[in-house]
């Protein structure tokens, strides 16, 4: 198998070299984490040419829905095999990604996750997340589904999931599937912040969906606006702020992924 290697220097170049692949018949494989997998998905999006993913990040929540493998022999091993499935594509004001956008606490505990340099691996997210529950305060938020009436409420957050989990195997929409041409919304009403500390590590096996607080919809396309100004982070990158008017391109894009249900929270 004939390959060559470039590497990026940022999520601009990465994108770039992925479209000059695809001019030369070739490709691209990504070996990142899911910003860059999400921006160069985004823009194969209906290009009929396929993505190859070698899970490279701190998250790579992607990959781990897509079931392939973490060591790079396995995913090798998956590129090699060849096999394409089509997915979902999402898009929040005109900018797309592939796993969940977020905003609220998640915009917080985002942007404090980028900025962290001393903290490594997964730890990264819960350091974020205790960061950002500290200063947090509840805003009001309005969310439209499919143009019904609009959902008013106080609370902490709005997600839209293409797929199911983000931050390094939260599964914070998991009943999401990459290829129904649906969004998952899951919002976050207000809560005591110790309730809210409680409930996060059950996200990493999705049953946070049964706390009262939290409730799981669906549609095509999503409206969010809030009291506040919030970012919009998507694959673990700020794409646009809100308001935003998310939609989903059907089967939009082809992946390079073992056949088979997507994973789901460990049991």
């Amino acid at each position: 198998m004939k390959y060559r290697v470039v590497r990026t220097e940022s999520l601009e170049h990465g994108v770039t070299e992925a479209r000059d692949a695809v001019a030369g018949d070739e490709v691209p494989v990504v070996m990142s984490g899911d910003g860059l997998v999400g921006q160069v998905g985004g823009a194969l999006a209906e290009t009929g040419t396929p993505m190859g993913i070698l899970p490279g990040g701190r998250g790579n929540d992607l990959a781990r829905v897509l079931n392939i493998p973490s060591e790079p022999a396995g995913a090798v091993a998956v590129l090699a095999e060849g096999h394409g499935r089509q997915i979902d594509v999402g898009e929040a004001n005109d900018r797309r990604f592939l796993c969940v956008a977020s905003c609220g606490f998640d915009s917080d505990a985002n942007r404090i996750a980028n900025q962290a340099r001393l903290v490594r691996g997964n730890l990264v997210y819960a350091y974020a997340a205790i960061r950002a529950l500290i200063a947090w305060r509840p805003a009001r938020f309005t969310v439209v589904l499919d143009g019904d009436d609009p959902i008013d409420f106080d609370g902490y957050s709005v997600a839209v999931g293409n797929s199911r989990a983000f931050g390094g195997g939260m599964f914070i929409a998991p009943h999401a599937e990459l290829d129904d041409g649906k969004l998952d919304v899951i919002t976050v009403s207000d809560v005591s912040k110790l309730r809210y500390a409680r409930g996060l590590p059950k996200a990493f096996k999705g049953t946070h969906i049964d706390n009262d607080e939290v409730s799981e919809l669906r549609a095509t396309s999503v409206e969010i606006s809030a009291t506040r100004d919030f970012a919009v982070y998507a694959d673990g990158e700020h794409i646009t702020d809100l308001p935003a008017t998310l939609s989903v391109l059907p089967g939009a894009l082809t992946v390079i992924a073992p056949p088979g249900p997507l994973a789901g929270p460990p049991a």
